[in-house]
């Protein structure tokens, strides 16, 4: 097979035969057959590679964030003992997707003998481009796919950020008569937000990582600490079923951390930690399935039906150490929104550069580019700073089709290309793609149309 790169690929007219990403490592030849280009980029080695434990911090601040302190009113929407067993089931269901995301760029790794794994959109692509001939002309479309809904999860989950912080700094503000409007509360935190996010490299944003894993650990104690005391409220064990989509969208946001699965993996020094019966994904998964169910149940046992977007604004308003949650809390999540922000500009940037560029000063160009992202959440933010709302739509909008639909079709494809499909896989397969995307057009429309009524009330 000849590697070339992208830009020095022509066909017979001297033309590129097709428009695609830098780093999608496909091209259309005149026959309009797929061949591979430079797959150089999948054979180096990492620069800065993480261990185990730096890993883990990063999965478990990746999928341990507002998220957390909403499910409180996820399982309100739910029913206590029917939220506990769906939260625990979707947990799982995640963790099985992640599981199949691993495996099928696994499968891409050694099929085409990389050093490396591909990246969640090159791993759909390659499946697809080296799947059932009828799905192989959908390979570069269902890379855009992928990217765009990851961009947008990613982006949707630093909108919320926003909001999040926001909402509990102004309470703080407002018991000590300093009462401003939620908007001019994001404004203040837009100059650390910026800070953080001019930090380029995953390995440097270890420190911020581990700190903000320190204020969440300490937030979901105290947290914890509150809820836990009587007296406990009578509440439904069972919601009304117009409530679950809520619920749906709610708990999907919560686990928000597939988006990150691949490109930890790539960072590690050995790999092979990661998916392994030990590894961790199984281990990080398994603590955040379980504070997820602590944190609802209890949640919403002590407040009942009065709980609100995030448990922490519910906690006693006149306590120092209630106090000290609301800012703690808000930090350790601001000090992790570098993280997520690492997705979206990691998929960006490089399209932007094979565009626009080259850049005299690429370290400048990227730095402004993250600024302006940034300040796009912020604006988004500002539009719609209802943060129980925000959380349902962006966890039913954007993170169902990336935690839900994508690893099982790519579960059938890459077996389907081995003759290894059977009815099992199919069905298994299908239901949570159906289950996906049930949630989405439901957990959607409800959750626009109450955002709706929000604004109408306001």
């Amino acid at each position: 097979m000849e590697m070339q790169t992208f830009k020095n690929y022509k066909n017979n007219n001297g033309k590129n035969d097709i428009n695609l990403e830098t780093h999608s490592p496909l091209v259309i030849n005149e026959e309009k057959k797929f061949t591979f280009k430079n797959l150089d980029e999948y054979d180096s080695d990492v620069k800065y590679p993480t261990n185990y434990a730096e890993t883990l911090m990063h999965l478990f601040k990746g999928n341990v964030g507002p998220g957390i302190f909403a499910m409180g009113h996820a399982v309100k929407n739910s029913g206590v003992v029917l939220g506990s067993f769906l939260i625990l089931l979707l947990g799982l269901i995640c963790l099985h997707c992640e599981h199949l995301l691993v495996d099928a760029s696994n499968h891409v790794k050694q099929s085409l003998h990389l050093h490396r794994n591909p990246d969640f959109a090159p791993t759909v692509e390659l499946c697809f481009a080296t799947g059932p001939p009828k799905l192989q002309n959908l390979a570069p479309y269902m890379r855009k796919t992928v990217n765009l809904f990851l961009c947008m999860t990613q982006l949707g989950f630093c909108c919320v950020y926003f909001v999040f912080i926001s909402s509990n700094i102004k309470q703080i503000m407002d018991y000590y008569n300093f009462e401003y409007s939620i908007h001019l509360h994001m404004a203040f935190i837009l100059v650390p937000i910026l800070c953080s996010c001019v930090v380029r490299n995953l390995k440097y944003i270890t420190p911020l990582s581990t700190l903000a894993n320190v204020c969440m650990v300490f937030g979901i104690v105290v947290t914890l600490y509150y809820t836990c005391q009587k007296p406990f409220q009578d509440v439904d064990n069972v919601a009304k079923p117009e409530q679950l989509p809520l619920f749906f969208g709610t708990a999907l946001y919560a686990f928000e951390g597939i988006g990150l699965v691949l490109p930890l993996q790539n960072e590690m020094k050995k790999p092979k930690q990661f998916g392994s019966p030990l590894g961790v994904l199984n281990i990080g998964l398994t603590a955040v399935i379980i504070l997820f169910i602590l944190t609802g149940v209890f949640s919403y046992l002590h407040y009942g039906e009065q709980i609100q977007g995030s448990v922490s604004l519910n906690l006693p308003k006149e306590d120092i150490l209630a106090q000290s949650v609301k800012v703690i809390i808000p930090l350790g999540v601001l000090l992790s929104f570098a993280l997520q922000f690492y997705i979206p500009i990691d998929i960006m940037f490089p399209v932007v550069q094979n565009y626009l560029g080259p850049f005299k000063k690429p370290a400048f160009a990227e730095i402004v580019f993250r600024i302006i992202f940034v300040l796009i959440t912020f604006t988004l933010a500002e539009i719609i700073p209802f943060l129980d709302l925000f959380i349902s739509l962006v966890g039913a909008f954007c993170s169902t089709a990336i935690a839900l639909i994508f690893p099982p079709v790519l579960e059938i494809v890459t077996k389907s290309s081995l003759s290894k499909l059977t009815v099992w896989v199919v069905v298994k397969n299908c239901v949570i793609i159906g289950t996906g995307l049930l949630g989405c057009v439901t957990g959607t429309y409800e959750s626009i149309r109450l955002i709706a009524r929000a604004f109408k009330g306001s």
